[in-house]
């Protein structure tokens, strides 16, 4: 039970380890972030299981206890018994009995006792380590929020820049302005054709009459 138990403690210890000591790598950070929370949120599930394991593993160690204690009481009850009746291998055999069973109860609470201490320090580090992910949250929150700015600011940026043609604005100013001075020139040249096309044909119209 004992090596059992030590086991078990190891492997939440390095979990968790692991967990708080990963190593970070030079990539996109906030798909790092995400990564890395997800890894995170799996293994607190996992540890939190094998937590509670261990929570009943110690409580195993009590019960055993407590059966080795009844089973010590009772052995001393029959001792006083045997010795009062003169059955003297009953005596022998009873003491033995005792001394196995206080044994036993001697080593389980001392299982007990540092089952105990290092499963709090475990559950300390775990609930240090639930608050490291909830920070970790946070920060992909934050994170998240800033690329979505940034993006945003770069769709904006380039929606209203001015065409690459114009350096500057009064450049576009003058464009817009010689654009319209070509279109009423245009329009000008237009209104006297038609002008000398009515008098052409007024011209011909009044030869042939």
């Amino acid at each position: 039970m004992n090596a059992f138990w030590h086991r078990l403690k190891y492997t939440v210890q390095e979990d968790l380890n692991s967990l708080m000591d990963k190593p970070r790598k030079k990539e996109n950070p906030l798909a790092l972030l995400n990564q890395y929370f997800l890894d995170a949120q799996q293994q607190t599930t996992e540890i939190g299981k094998l937590l509670e394991r261990q929570g009943r593993l110690k409580e195993e160690l009590e019960n055993e206890r407590q059966d080795a204690e009844l089973l010590a009481m009772k052995r001393r009850d029959q001792l006083k018994l045997a010795e009062a009746a003169g059955e003297y291998e009953l005596v022998s055999f009873a003491k033995e009995e005792v001394e196995a069973y206080e044994n036993r109860v001697a080593r389980l609470s001392a299982s007990i006792q540092d089952a105990t201490q290092e499963l709090l320090s475990l559950e300390r580090k775990f609930e240090e380590m639930k608050h490291r992910i909830k920070d970790m949250r946070v920060r992909q929150l934050q994170l998240m929020g800033k690329e979505n700015v940034t993006r945003a600011q770069e769709k904006m940026d380039k929606f209203v820049q001015p065409d690459p043609i114009f350096s500057t604005l009064d450049d576009l100013h003058s464009y817009i302005e010689n654009l319209g001075s070509a279109t009423t020139a245009r329009q000008s040249h237009s209104s006297m054709e038609q002008r000398l096309d009515s008098l052409e044909k007024s011209a011909k119209s009044q030869d042939i009459v």
